[in-house]
């Protein structure tokens, strides 16, 4: 399987692109600058992963990919799907971004379609299967080796997408949560406000979830 991380060149796309090659998964790392990815990628392996990341252009990057993260900004994700849409046919979309007011990311900021994943959804169409995930660790958390103490909230889609996402998940060390369907996005992505506050008052990084009982 080779997955697409759009936007890998960012602190967060970066830290996933060096957690799942680890795991020895291939990844392919896009960005708007195609010279920008490939130098990305030869940064990260570096490092010595296995096997070597790859740098493409966004949309040479979901061509490539069987599974695409979308690790871009809300307010810079339009033009980006816009280049992307017709090679995501088929295949499953994750979103990352979550719904925060830009004025104050400690406070939650819902858009119109009640998601940032439902806008996407809707914007791809329905040859896409789109799935929100990893909104609610922080990139410190995800650069780490090994397993981490917070658990993945995976929602949207269909039941098969979020599962093959949940697997992923787990191949990279973390526990995946099948948090139901596309309306629930709204709760996931919107809790990142809440796990920010949390992290200002507490004087900490990287505040994250758990879910007991299972």
């Amino acid at each position: 399987m080779k997955l697409a991380i759009i936007g890998g060149t960012g602190k967060q796309g970066a830290a996933l692109a060096r957690r799942f090659s680890r795991a020895g998964v291939e990844v392919i790392i896009g960005s708007r600058d195609e010279a920008r990815a490939r130098a990305k990628a030869h940064e990260l392996n570096a490092h010595g992963h296995h096997p070597a990341i790859a740098g493409a252009s966004n949309r040479e990057a979901t061509l490539q990919g069987d599974v695409v993260i979308l690790a871009v900004p809300y307010d810079g994700m339009f033009p980006i799907l816009h280049d992307i849409r017709e090679a995501t046919h088929g295949k499953i979309v994750v979103n990352m971004a979550s719904a925060l007011d830009p004025e104050r990311k400690s406070r939650a900021k819902v858009p119109a379609a009640g998601s940032i994943t439902a806008e996407v959804q809707q914007f791809l169409g329905a040859h896409s299967h789109v799935v929100a995930a990893f909104q609610n660790i922080a990139p410190e958390k995800l650069e780490t080796a090994g397993h981490i103490d917070s658990e993945i909230l995976v929602c949207g889609a269909d039941k098969s997408s979020r599962e093959h996402v949940i697997a992923l998940v787990e191949r990279a060390a973390l526990r995946g949560i099948d948090a139901g369907v596309l309306a629930n996005a709204v709760a996931v992505e919107t809790l990142t406000a809440v796990l920010i506050t949390v992290n200002i008052r507490h004087k900490i990084k990287g505040a994250g979830i758990r879910i007991t009982g299972i």
